[in-house]
């Protein structure tokens, strides 16, 4: 796939104000700090599309870029980390539970992994709320370029180890840098093959 156009649509604080066009949606989503911002705009080809910072927790709504005229991607809010207040947390998980749950045309949540660290609760726990909802996922390792080759095999095992504790299989994987550029192709493709699917069955 090759990204003609991608254009920021709007940032909207709940699902029911999004889009109602129908275009397929791919949500990312993780832990903030995980890099969601810059991943994005390496897979779209733009420097700024998607604001970054180095202040966890700035994306705040949900951010609509519409690629090619034809898909989304959506960017959420980051779980985890992000130093605000408990009501405004309980005011984000309640936005993101109520898009993935409600918004029909949100073909698969891209969870955003940080490959240097270890394991963490939050994604675990982030990844069985999708299972239990039967929402359809994909998990997406960020900032591999970081560690050694072996270090990152390693530490890729152990966080999919953890996962295992509570899943009898793992969903589709992909390894990715937005500085070098890895595993865009392979994300790219992953979006086509989705929508090529979804007009079959058109």
């Amino acid at each position: 796939m090759e990204v003609e156009s991608a254009v920021f649509v709007g940032s909207y604080p709940q699902f029911k104000g999004c889009p109602q066009d129908g275009k397929s949606e791919y949500a990312f989503i993780g832990r903030s700090n995980v890099g969601k911002s810059s991943l994005i705009n390496m897979l779209l080809g733009r420097r700024n599309l998607a604001r970054t910072s180095n202040t966890p927790g700035k994306t705040q709504l949900l951010n609509y870029y519409l690629i090619n005229e034809e898909w989304y991607i959506v960017d959420l809010p980051g779980y985890g980390y992000a130093k605000v207040s408990k009501k405004k947390r309980r005011s984000w998980e309640h936005m993101i539970h109520s898009y993935f749950i409600n918004r029909a045309s949100m073909q698969c949540a891209i969870v955003l992994i940080d490959s240097m660290i270890k394991p963490q609760e939050a994604d675990i726990e982030f990844i069985n709320w999708l299972g239990t909802k039967q929402i359809p996922f994909v998990i997406v390792y960020t900032k591999t370029d970081r560690l050694k080759e072996d270090v990152r095999k390693a530490n890729i095992e152990r966080i999919q180890q953890a996962l295992l504790e509570h899943w009898e299989t793992l969903p589709q994987q992909f390894e990715t840098s937005s500085k070098k550029g890895w595993g865009r192709k392979e994300l790219l493709e992953f979006f086509a093959q989705v929508n090529a699917k979804i007009s079959d069955e058109w």
